[in-house]
């Protein structure tokens, strides 16, 4: 695939990942929903993993990335499941869009990277964003709208805590094989909690809820993963960082689009303020994309 046509794909997979996560849990049940697209985005790395003839590496730093991966895996993604049951999809776009902030500012802690001026600044601007929204009970959701935002804080939490946390293992396992471990621990564990919940199969899976699921298997869980690393490889990480100021706009079209979701004005202002954060924290990689480019003295490939 070419370079331009996988940095689409990633921004069109991120986009709709939080609608379709929501449509995958009408009828079915957020347990059950987000086990069942473990269990096929498990089939489909390790189907892909077998053509390649890649063996995922079981050396310590590998295994302990798998139970760290997974286990992160585990927490944010049932935390996000659920919360979205109660807020607008793209509003999970929009909250996801902070985990850059609060993985700075633990990486500051925890892998003595410098806070900046600008991250402190950009920092600084996503929280008042944050609380524009909370501010608008309305626009977020229903009734149990401000748990839902919690939650999905705490997943957001988590996520930042796991990607700084696999940073300091230093682990350089191919990133799918990577994913097929880190699917591998956390599967277990997604079944437990459907079996706790439910455990009974749902007797109708309505089209849309399956259609939603399959593509999280496949296109959320694998393919998307395997092409954001694919994009950092050959892009620079001023222009990777785009995509997480481009995804959380797009999430709020399509949720009103195709899903009818009334966002109010309060929420739009505070998405515009953590993306301005956003875009302050990064502003080092973003003027390197801006800037004209002299040989020699091209922003190198990163990931956040």
């Amino acid at each position: 695939m070419s370079i331009p046509a996988a940095y689409i794909t990633v921004i069109l997979i991120w986009s709709t990942t939080p609608l379709a996560i929501k449509w995958s849990a009408q009828g079915t049940g957020f347990a059950f929903a987000v086990a069942a697209r473990m269990l096929i985005g498990l089939a489909v790395a390790t189907l892909v993993l077998t053509l390649w003839r890649v063996r995922p590496p079981m050396h310590p730093r590998a295994r302990a990335a798998y139970l760290v991966g997974g286990l992160g895996l585990f927490g944010a993604m049932t935390l996000t499941y659920w919360g979205a049951q109660y807020i607008h999809s793209g509003l999970v776009s929009v909250l996801f869009g902070l985990s850059p902030l609060l993985t700075g500012l633990m990486a500051v802690r925890w892998l003595d990277e410098r806070l900046t001026t600008a991250k402190l600044a950009g920092t600084l601007l996503g929280l008042v964003g944050l609380a524009v929204i909370f501010g608008d009970s309305a626009g977020i959701g229903g009734g149990l709208a401000a748990a839902g935002v919690a939650a999905l804080l705490a997943a957001v939490a988590i996520y930042s805590g796991t990607l700084v946390w696999i940073k300091r293992l230093g682990d350089d396992s191919p990133p799918l094989a990577t994913t097929a471990g880190t699917l591998a621990v956390s599967l277990p564990l997604f079944g437990l909690v459907w079996w706790l919940t439910d455990g009974q199969p749902p007797t109708d899976v309505p089209a849309r809820a399956g259609a939603a699921i399959v593509y999280l298997g496949v296109f959320g869980s694998v393919l998307g993963f395997a092409l954001y690393y694919y994009v950092v490889k050959h892009m620079e990480a001023g222009k990777v960082s785009l995509i997480t100021l481009v995804t959380p706009v797009l999430a709020l079209l399509l949720g009103g689009l195709l899903n009818g979701e009334d966002v109010g004005m309060r929420v739009w202002f505070g998405a515009a303020l953590i993306g301005l954060g956003l875009s302050v924290h990064q502003w080092r990689l973003l003027a390197g994309v801006l800037a004209p480019r002299q040989a020699g003295n091209g922003v190198g490939p990163g990931q956040p």
